[in-house]
């Protein structure tokens, strides 16, 4: 019988301990204030995130998939409209753009940086399927950003928006621009799990165009500018007060909480680079947040099994691409994806979270030393 996990793969009660006092206090003062929704600490921290990203404007939305639905209807994507991004993702990518009436157009990685391809993006633009060309929806994974500049050179060239799925990649970035400031507009959720992880669900649109920020701002409640006055139909996607103050607490130490993340990345690295895997890469001029630690082993199914046998943690992100789902096969516009399915079948995504410590990190490494080396399993 497996033991009980010892090692998780994340831990969101590991960083609500780690900043019990503050959180507990921010808790208390929305509680004492009697105003529960679209208060001041949503405000302040719409404030202090589109500081701390470098952007004008922030919307704090109920959750990740509602902030990049808003997105896209706030570049006025709609139905006939076609949406570009990637099936090696979070569904949730996918999801959004249907959600907004939209048709995905699915393009390859690179297989060293898990994001989206430019040539790949290049070819599909060359031959779109049915329908009209309106977005483009880079994803920046596993906290690595996306090669903006390639990719903001084909959306000029064709006239296209470009939104940022930045749900992975809270204080990334390319050069001294962070994930967020690149596109149009741009998404991120505040799923416990996330680098800057509420505790509950959250989400945040940011931009630096005025019309898109007023526009999110109307679709997030049902077109209001006047309260009960609809200028346009829209939805209910708020973000509490109560999960703002905890993330306005969390915001403080993100920035120290992703250099952990990247310490305990180098320490993987230096750990595991004897071993026949493929350890993550980092493009140059850019600033990973490891949001996960990603790496693909040999019999990586055999491994995983191992290891939950002895108690440490993993996940794959993603078992299954998004047109290969059983709610999407055969149905969504892709051409040949070889990268994308093959990543599938590869990718193990180890223990990382800023409390993880150096000497859990040597134990799981000491434990897939063990099952290469001692073959503990030869299928």
């Amino acid at each position: 019988m497996d033991q009980p996990i010892e090692v998780p793969q994340s831990n969101p009660k590991a960083g609500y301990l780690a900043h019990q006092a503050d959180i507990d206090s921010a808790i208390q003062r929305v509680l004492n204030s009697g105003w529960y929704l679209l208060g001041k600490e949503v405000e302040l921290f719409e404030q202090e995130f589109a500081t701390y990203i470098g952007v004008n404007h922030a919307i704090g939305v109920a959750n990740g998939t509602d902030a990049l639905e808003l997105s896209l209807r706030a570049c006025d994507v709609g139905s006939g409209d076609l949406v570009f991004t990637v099936s090696h993702t979070a569904v949730a990518t996918v999801a959004a753009i249907e959600l907004a009436g939209a048709t995905p157009v699915l393009v390859d990685i690179d297989p060293a940086s898990f994001t989206m391809d430019p040539q790949c993006l290049e070819d599909a633009l060359a031959h779109p399927p049915a329908g009209t060309p309106k977005a483009i929806i880079p994803v920046h994974l596993y906290g690595h950003p996306a090669d903006m500049s390639s990719i903001l050179e084909l959306a000029n060239c064709h006239g296209l928006s470009v939104i940022e799925d930045c749900a992975q990649s809270h204080g990334a970035a390319i050069g001294s621009r962070r994930t967020g400031t690149w596109g149009d507009i741009a998404a991120f959720s505040f799923y416990p799990t996330k680098n800057l992880g509420a505790l509950g669900d959250g989400g945040m649109v940011v931009t630096n165009r005025p019309l898109l920020a007023e526009r999110v701002r109307l679709l997030q409640q049902y077109g209001w500018r006047e309260r009960y006055i609809s200028e346009i139909p829209g939805g209910n996607s708020r973000l509490d007060e109560i999960q703002a103050a905890i993330l306005r607490v969390k915001l403080r130490n993100l920035d120290k909480e992703n250099k952990q993340r990247q310490k305990l990345a180098q320490t993987y690295n230096a750990l595991l680079r004897d071993l026949e895997m493929t350890l993550p890469e980092t493009r140059s001029g850019v600033s990973h947040v490891y949001h996960q630690y990603v790496i693909r082993p040999p019999r990586r199914d055999a491994l995983r099994n191992y290891l939950r046998q002895v108690g440490i943690g993993t996940l794959i992100h993603y078992p299954v691409p998004v047109h290969l789902q059983p709610a999407y096969q055969g149905r969504l516009t892709v051409a040949a994806l070889p990268w994308t399915e093959q990543t599938t079948q590869q990718v193990l995504s180890l223990p990382i979270f800023p409390q993880l410590n150096t000497d859990q990190i040597q134990h799981i490494v000491e434990c897939i030393n063990f099952f290469y080396k001692d073959g503990m399993v030869k299928t």
